[in-house]
């Protein structure tokens, strides 16, 4: 049986553009708590990303996407499911975070699921996305930050016009742990860059 999305009283409006639609997380859907969980105990994700505060079951994933949805209400960050537009299938996650509205920068960040790697997902959600957010939602600057290593999500960055700017020294976690840290490699796009991308 098929849930009916509830609605979201938050101030992003859902994307779409390139075959996908970019609509709200909502924690009381019990797809959307699974396929969150699933993305964040994907293996490959958890390679190159560890979460501050763990997501390792379902009432995990749904407290992680309430703090998304306050964000949301406060309008210091948008979090979206990343759908296929024409049958709905979940395919991953994108989101704006510390969004600061007097420098008018943010940050943002994704991830695909497994079966929907190598499809250009992430770089169709990060170029839709990105449009928006330095247009509709005003933003001067956003940011994009991955672990040193990660070539994927580097040239996603570059084929959506994030400059690299540098290395941040240790500035997100080792994989796996909260006691140790490893070194990001950080990319930007301004409002004013003259952007080529996919």
């Amino acid at each position: 049986m098929t849930e009916a999305p509830a609605p979201h009283a938050t101030p992003f409006p859902d994307l779409h553009g390139d075959g996908l639609r970019l609509r709200p997380w909502d924690a009381e859907r019990d797809t959307d708590a699974e396929t969150f969980l699933r993305g964040y105990t994907d293996p490959e994700f958890r390679r190159w990303n560890t979460p501050i505060t763990p997501v390792d079951d379902l009432d995990a994933a749904r407290t992680a996407l309430r703090k998304r949805a306050e964000a949301a209400r406060n309008g210091t960050g948008v979090s979206y499911c990343v759908e296929d537009a024409v049958n709905g299938t979940p395919l991953g996650h994108i989101g704006v975070s510390r969004i600061d509205r007097a420098l008018r920068s943010g940050c943002v960040g994704y991830w695909v699921q497994p079966e929907a790697r190598g499809r250009g997902v992430a770089t169709r959600a990060l170029a839709l996305t990105a449009r928006w957010a330095l247009t509709d939602l005003g933003l001067h600057r956003l940011e994009l930050d991955h672990a040193v290593g990660h070539e994927a999500s580097c040239k996603v960055a570059e084929r959506c016009g994030f400059r690299y700017e540098g290395t941040l020294r240790g500035s997100i976690f080792e994989a796996g742990r909260r006691d140790a840290f490893r070194d990001a490699h950080l990319h930007a796009r301004l409002a004013t860059d003259p952007v080529d991308t996919v």
